[in-house]
């Protein structure tokens, strides 16, 4: 059984005037439409849904039962029109976004806060990927947006610059590295380390460096949060490589030393990327515009 919403409707306007040609009139068709559209409907149902009258139409009981049902479809498209104009002009939406760890860790959450803050009916998908991985999803269109950092490969994307961080090195007070300013990814690799836990982008990425400078890096602990990490520092069990960012919020309380690393890797510039030359949504190109005009205040703490 089909039905076509446009007879829906003249159906409703006919049995609210209980006159044919004024429901013609309220649906903008002629009499003689009206009257072969009705016919039809009646056909698809397979009952009459008036009874004929000199001055004019009234509902039968199916034509009843058809009244309450269309009401409801209508209303239920009507919404569905109302929200679908709603995400076209951006004030709803479902955004997917990939970002590298130390992106989620530092100014994301602040940047993506602001953001549905004035966006109440926004929805993100925000999951947390290596940014090599990022870069292949977001060309195989698996997410809207990616956030990255360091060297890698971003030709055919468009990129805009996002605020940057640096990895550095947490270490108990009194510890050999303590006094140094600046040390070497080497220098740390006879240290236990402490790792966020596998499967977090940080955590695959620093085995690999490891063994490029003929060295093994495996992980006395791994635990969910940096604050996890920086207290287990504190506690005497290894010493942690996170975002600086991170570190700042725990190093006084927990009486931790930060030390910087000189590898350059370290240094992590963020950098937006979505597909060239394929428009995005109108809401996911508004979030690019704000992460790209973001001020990270913390980074300053």
């Amino acid at each position: 059984m089909h039905f076509d919403l446009f007879d829906l409707r003249l159906f409703v306007f006919v049995a609210e005037e209980s006159n044919l040609r004024r429901g013609a009139e309220r649906a903008c068709i002629s009499l003689a439409a009206a009257s072969t559209r009705i016919k039809t409907l009646e056909d698809n149902v397979g009952s009459k849904l008036f009874y004929r009258k000199p001055q004019g139409v009234e509902l039968n009981a199916a034509g009843e039962a058809l009244l309450h049902h269309a009401r409801l479809v209508l209303q239920q498209v009507d919404h569905l029109k109302c929200d679908l104009q709603e995400y076209a002009s951006g004030v709803k939406g479902h955004i997917r976004i990939l970002a590298n760890t130390t992106s989620i860790s530092s100014a994301l959450p602040s940047a993506l806060g602001g953001f549905l803050a004035q966006h109440p009916d926004v929805h993100i998908d925000l999951r947390e990927r290596l940014s090599q991985e990022i870069v292949i999803a977001i060309n195989e269109a698996h997410a809207d947006i990616g956030i990255i950092a360091g060297n890698v490969d971003t030709e055919g994307l468009e990129v805009h610059d996002f605020v940057g961080d640096e990895l550095v090195v947490v270490v108990p007070q009194g510890h050999p590295l303590a006094g140094s300013a600046q040390v070497k990814f080497l220098d740390t690799l006879d240290a236990d380390h402490i790792s966020l836990a596998e499967g977090s982008a940080l955590a695959g990425f620093l085995p690999p460096l490891a063994r490029a400078i003929g060295r093994n890096l495996e992980f006395r602990i791994q635990v969910s949060s940096f604050e996890s990490i920086c207290m287990l520092v504190a506690a005497g069990v290894g010493i942690g490589i996170i975002p600086r960012s991170s570190a700042l919020r725990h190093v006084r309380a927990m009486k931790l030393q930060i030390v910087g690393l000189a590898d350059e890797w370290a240094k992590r510039e963020s950098k937006i990327v979505n597909r060239m030359h394929v428009p995005l949504p109108k809401l996911a190109a508004e979030l690019v515009r704000h992460l790209t005009n973001f001020q990270f205040e913390d980074r300053l703490i």
